[in-house]
């Protein structure tokens, strides 16, 4: 393996991709100081106030004269909010239907849709309810379910708002999409609802906004309409208890690739994740669009200084202005809220390499592949076009992939490079790990090592149909690492926006 990467001839850095010792010689320029691995090394001298590039691309600003052979890093480096104009659709790269079908094994539902999964969801409208809702699925356990080999279990959405806040606007309607797209959830064969009946996120707004009818398999209940946490908790267990032989019937049958919808996600990003995982998972995308599937990219703020690549492939115009509109209202949200967009990235990303935002974002968007942009959607809004899609999210993990799930998402395929314990449910979560260091050390975790790409000579697309190939494995039933481990019910975390009253 080499001792470092150059991304593109125009790069005036170039990666370590171990730690060298002050003296080695690298593009012909010997370093001046103890680089750690991933982290960025000065190929040329670069003034102070000087563009710093890497992925051919701005990732910020020297704040002091930076000489070749310098450490790269966050304390000569420094951010300036962007500026670009921006071009719409002149990137397209049209997907080229696959030639043969691919299927995995799911569950097809009356409205059309298909599920990876069969569980039976206890969702709640607010925190007042949480502990209804987790001790009725604590009710049902490997025991309770053996009778039901189809069920995968019952699960508890659980969340920490619903009420204390504005009964309109962004905060309401965002949480009221979240529950509106578990309610409908291709992985859920039953759901009960299940509120305290005084808060602001009333059930029966709900009911009546989305048009949602109270059946077999979709119930509610309100602990003061039920008269008390008790009998709200043994009349979900009935609830539930009835559910189990109906849920149970449904059975897999082969179902094409393009009923997948994938959540693209990262989490403890490091400074390989723009060059081995993320284009991995990129080229993934491109063949589940190649089969008419959908890939969803979310978390706003960690394609900020990217954003100007996806314009370029925006299927239309009206595409492209929806996604500088989110990109506006968060440079606001930030303000407003006396932060900065370079707030993200964290000390871990930073202690991987990542120096900036802007670095940070060329990286993440890397898991949106080539194909053109089709669709962009609010938080938790259900994603209708195929393809190559992007979700308004924040960057915070939980939060991001919530959103994504009720927009629809059957499976998560998440990459790390400092390593993650993330787990999600009711789409299983598939975890990318960017270098082999960490894939070893944390195996039980992680079930695909990128990390091959740099230290055994894999390529981007040999890597990316190992997980695509994956994506059909796990839709059809086997287990991914985090799911085989339970992960998955903390993990429900509706983004809150807006005041807390």
């Amino acid at each position: 393996m080499r001792a470092h990467v150059r991304l593109d001839p125009s790069d005036n850095v170039v990666t370590a991709t171990r730690p060298l010792e002050a003296g080695t010689v690298l593009e012909e320029v010997a370093t001046r100081a103890l680089i750690p691995s991933g982290h960025k090394v000065a190929t040329t001298d670069i003034p102070a106030g000087g563009a710093i590039r890497k992925y051919a691309q701005l990732i910020g600003y020297a704040a002091q004269d930076i000489a070749a052979g310098d450490h790269v890093h966050t304390h000569n480096v420094e951010f300036r909010n962007t500026d670009v104009a921006y071009e719409f659709g002149t990137d397209l790269r049209p997907v080229a239907p696959a030639t043969t079908p691919d299927t995995f094994m799911g569950y097809r539902r009356e409205n059309g849709a298909v599920g990876t999964r069969n569980y039976i969801a206890i969702v709640t409208s607010v925190n007042c309810s949480a502990t209804a809702a987790r001790r009725i699925a604590d009710a049902f356990g490997p025991d309770e379910l053996a009778d039901y080999p189809n069920v995968d279990g019952v699960v508890a959405f659980v969340h920490g708002t619903g009420c204390g806040m504005g009964g309109n606007g962004e905060g309401f309607e965002a949480l009221q999409r979240v529950m509106w797209g578990y309610a409908k959830h291709p992985n859920h064969g039953g759901v009960i609802m299940v509120g305290l009946g005084c808060e602001m996120n009333q059930i029966d707004w709900l009911l009546e906004a989305y048009g949602l009818k109270q059946g077999p398999l979709f119930q509610t209940m309100n602990i003061q309409g039920v008269a008390g946490l008790r009998k709200t908790i043994e009349m979900g267990i009935d609830k539930v208890r009835a559910m189990l032989p109906v849920v149970n019937e449904a059975r897999r049958e082969p179902c094409p690739a393009s009923s997948l919808k994938v959540a693209l996600q990262c989490g403890g990003s490091d400074a390989w994740s723009g060059i081995t995982a993320n284009p991995a998972l990129g080229y993934a995308c491109d063949l589940l669009a190649a089969q008419g599937g959908t890939g969803v990219l979310a978390e706003t703020p960690e394609i900020y200084g990217a954003e100007h690549l996806l314009t370029r492939r925006a299927a239309d115009r009206a595409t492209g202005d929806k996604l500088v509109g989110l990109i506006r209202w968060w440079e606001d949200y930030t303000a407003r809220n006396k932060g900065s967009m370079d707030n993200n990235p964290s000390p871990g990303n930073k202690k991987g390499g990542l120096t900036t935002i802007l670095e940070k974002s060329l990286g993440a968007a890397a898991k949106g592949g080539t194909s053109p942009l089709t669709g962009v959607y609010r938080y938790a809004e259900p994603v209708t076009a195929a393809g190559f899609t992007f979700m308004d999210s924040p960057g915070y993990d939980p939060a991001s992939v919530t959103g994504q799930i009720a927009g629809g998402c059957n499976l998560v395929c998440f990459t790390t490079g400092r390593g993650s314990a993330f787990g999600s449910k009711p789409a299983p979560t598939i975890k990318v790990a960017t270098n082999s260091e960490m894939f070893t050390r944390m195996i039980e975790d992680m079930d695909v090592n990128a990390g091959e790409i740099l230290t055994d000579g894999v390529t981007v697309e040999e890597k990316g149909r190992e997980i695509y190939e994956l994506f059909l494995r796990v839709a059809s039933g086997e287990m991914s690492k985090s799911e085989a481990q339970g992960l998955g019910d903390y993990e429900f975390v509706p983004w809150q926006i807006g005041a807390v009253m």
